[in-house]
Formats: C-alpha cells, structure tokens, sequence
C-alpha cells in the first residue's frame, strides 16, 4: 500500500510539474525580429536581400550564392520560405511517453524538437525539393499576448483537473494511408495536389503519438537504449545518434529511401557514406511494392540507391564558440544542401537556418502547443508552421552542435565533399577545421574493434587506451 502511495505521489508530481511548465512556455511571448535593408539574408541556401528595387547600391555580396538565388527588395518571398519549414515545438496533452508518465515534453525536450526540424527538412528537401513554398505560409498569424495567455490560464485549470482526477488520454491513433491523385487533373494541378498530400504527410510522421514515424515517442523509445529516459537533457550529439535510428528502423514505404549516417569523431568516412547510399534498408520493403505514391519525379531514388542525411556532430570551440568559426557556420548555412545545424544557447536548444551579418537566425521549440491527433485526414496544419523568426548573436552560440546535410545520390555526395573540403580549408596553418572528409570505411581506423557496431557508434561511449576528457556529448581528445 505505501508503494502504491508512492506512486501516486510521484505521477502527481509530474504533472503538477507539466502544468508548470504548460503555463511558463505558453506565457512566452514573441518580440519582433529586426533585419536590416543593407544587408543580404540566407536562409538554408537561398540568398533574400531587402532593399528596394529601385536601389542600385548592392554593397553586399551573398555568401556563395548564385545570381539566380539572389532576390532583391522581396520580403514576402523570404517570409513565404521561412514560414513553410516545419516547425515543431513543445507539446502537451499526448499520450504517455515510453517509460515514463510523462504527457509533454515541455522544458526538456526542445533538442528532440530542433532534431526533429532537421530531419523534416532534409526529407522537405528528399521529397518536395528546395524551392517548394506552402502555399498558406503567408496566411499565418503572428503569436500574441492575449492568445497565448489566454491559452494557458484554460490549460492550467483543466491540467490541474485532470491531474486530480487521475484522467488518462485513449489509445494512440495510426498514420492514415497516404490518398491517391486523380488521374484526370492537369500535371500542374495533379503535382500540386501531391505535394500537399507529401507536405501532410511529411508533417504527420513527426506527430506526437506511438505510432508516428518519427514522432517524440519513437525517439524517447530509442534514446532508452542509450541511457536517457524522458525528461532528461539530450545533447546535440545524442540527438543525431537518435534521429539515424529512428530513421533507419521507420516502416512506412515512403522512407524506404532515405537513410542516415553519422559522422565518428568529428570525421566523415567517404566509404561508409557510400555504402549507405547503396545499401537497402533491412527488414523494410520497397516502395515500388505499396499502395502509396511514389515520391515526386524530382525526389525518386532508384531500387539499389537511397538518399543520405548527413549528422555530424561538432564543438566549435571551449567554453564559448570560437569567433574564428563564424564564417564557416556561414558558409555552412549558405549551402542548398545544408539542412541546418542543431544547437543554441547553453541547456536551450533551438534550430538554426540561417543568418544576417552577426546574427543567427533560427526557430524555436520553446512554445508549448496543444497535442494534434495527425491520424484525421484534415488535421491542421498551422502549428506547425512558425510565422516569424527569430535573431541570436553568434557569441552566444553554444559550441556544442550538430551539422546536417542531405545527399540524394553517391554522385550527389562526391561533389558535397569537394565543396565543404574547400569550405573547410583553415585560414591558418595552426587551425583544425571544424570536421574533415577520409577516404574508406571508419572501421579502418577503429581502435575500440571489441565494441559491438551499436555501441561503437554511441557518441558517449570510446576506447578505454585513449587518454580523454569529457565536455559534454564530445570527447576533447
């Protein structure tokens, strides 16, 4: 009996805790991000400058970007782009997590959430292509005070409510079958149609329930294997281990082909990357075999080929991110197949897709929002798309993140790696680049052969004979 009232001591905790953390996230209010006229925007590859068109003095230059990405003097075009990012967030009012009772993951989860935004936009890239814009993205609605406050006041007495009356949520719904396009519509209107159908689709694979491809639940049931349990902290490094299982053990046809890899000490085997491109997914069938709709002509992968997401987990610096790395985390975001990088200031994660001059730009988790059933056909899209963006100094950049990247073929790969190694060419002789490409496979250079290819490859876990020290989820060699 006094187990049993334990524990009903410690669930009430917890969710007197997650009431708490529903109202301070939900109470959070979103200020106006200045950006200038005189200086050029990149957001995940693609150049924005905001100077009238009738202004001929173009004192800037876009970090590697061609003519054709540079748009002069157009603001929406900008906001359209940053507005159609899946944005993913704190959420409340889900079903329970694994191992845990925990029905949000507010005020622990947001690296979870900048991994998942990642993620979502590499398979945006796999799937729907650079240039793909929502076509509601500029009908969002700006957060504001009394909304959100609102929200939150209704969230707290009902939480409360519920936590005393013991009430639990119902059974977890499934992903619905992705629909068909109708033959007799137009290519123009029938490759919009499926796009949006991949846009929801997409989205729903991210959703807050067991059953949700690459939803909070399936990552927290794979970060149980690695030692963290829900509402833990969950580093960068981490995370990128977490999302190439989830991406690797995910059943639906579309993923099929696409899969992860993860680089071993700040280094890039070109083989292993290669045979991740090659290999096919065990234990999974092949898209060609199910009822839902190929991918769009411009993100089909061929039978014996899959598209690669590229995590490499990297610290840019000791304390504080070394200044010297700046312009090379600004040349990483001016690359269309940069996926972004993961990180944010120390214990606060958020997801970083661009910059002007000094500032990073980049979307936040730390909203709390309501749980979305994505099992409904029409569940609503709004939540997840943010409608403005957000501006940080690069001083106050933790140096610990992860960088990601899409490749869709080897082909697709060689050209990457010759581009990011001139990226990364120091300017001084005494300097290390941030991370470096190597020909083969990393077992060739393996000295921990005893691990098992799992544990070999946890971030946390390294060859006794080396002499380390730990910062983090990296080892300071």
């Amino acid at each position: 009996m006094e187990n049993k009232g334990s524990d009903e001591v410690e669930k009430l905790k917890t969710k007197f805790l997650s009431v708490w953390h529903n109202v301070k996230y939900s109470w959070a209010l979103k200020s106006k991000t200045s950006f200038s006229r005189n200086s050029p925007v990149l957001l995940l590859g693609k150049c924005y400058h905001f100077k009238t068109e009738d202004d001929n003095r173009l004192t800037e230059a876009c970090y590697e970007a061609s003519e054709e990405d540079f748009i002069m003097g157009n603001v929406e075009a900008f906001r359209e782009d940053f507005a159609s990012r899946v944005w993913l967030t704190y959420r409340e009012e889900f079903p329970p997590l694994p191992g845990s009772t925990l029905t949000s993951d507010c005020g622990w989860g947001c690296m979870l959430r900048a991994g998942q935004m990642m993620l979502a936009q590499a398979l945006m890239l796999h799937v729907l292509g650079r240039d793909w814009t929502w076509s509601k993205a500029l009908t969002l609605q700006p957060l504001d005070t009394e909304t959100w406050t609102t929200t939150a006041a209704k969230r707290l007495f009902a939480s409360v409510e519920a936590s005393l009356q013991g009430s639990h949520r119902s059974s977890d719904p499934e992903l619905p079958p992705m629909p068909q396009v109708q033959s007799q519509r137009s290519t123009k209107e029938a490759d919009s149609h499926l796009k949006e159908i991949y846009h929801r689709t997409l989205v729903s694979w991210f959703g807050d329930s067991p059953s949700a491809q690459l939803g909070l639940h399936r990552l927290v049931s794979v970060g149980l294997a690695m030692g963290k349990q829900a509402g833990d902290w969950y580093g960068p490094a981490v995370v990128a281990h977490i999302l190439k299982k989830a991406v690797e053990e995910a059943m639906d046809p579309a993923l099929a082909g696409i899969t992860a890899y993860v680089s071993q000490d700040c280094t890039v085997y070109s083989a292993d990357v290669a045979d991740s491109h090659r290999a096919p997914k065990a234990g999974q069938a092949s898209a060609e075999g199910s009822d839902a709709p190929s991918p769009p002509a411009s993100a089909s992968t061929l039978p014996e080929s899959r598209a690669v997401v590229i995590l490499i987990p990297v610290r840019l610096g000791g304390e504080k991110t070394n200044p010297e790395y700046f312009d090379f985390a600004k040349s990483i975001l001016s690359l269309e197949y940069c996926i972004g990088i993961i990180g944010g200031k120390p214990k606060q994660a958020c997801y970083f897709v661009g910059f002007q001059d000094d500032s990073l730009i980049y979307m936040d988790p730390h909203y709390c929002q309501s749980f979305v059933d994505v099992s409904t056909s029409d569940f609503p899209l709004q939540s997840y798309h943010c409608p403005s963006p957000k501006k940080m100094p690069f001083s106050k950049m933790d140096p610990s993140c992860t960088i990601g990247f899409y490749s869709r073929s080897i082909q697709d790969y060689e050209r990457i790696s010759q581009e990011l190694t001139k990226v990364l060419q120091p300017l001084a002789k005494e300097k290390y680049p941030a991370f470096t490409f190597v020909q083969g496979h990393g077992r060739d250079y393996d000295l921990s052969a005893g691990l098992t290819p799992e544990k070999r490859e946890w971030p946390f876990i390294r060859d006794p004979r080396k002499s380390v020290t730990t910062a983090g989820d990296f080892v300071l060699l």
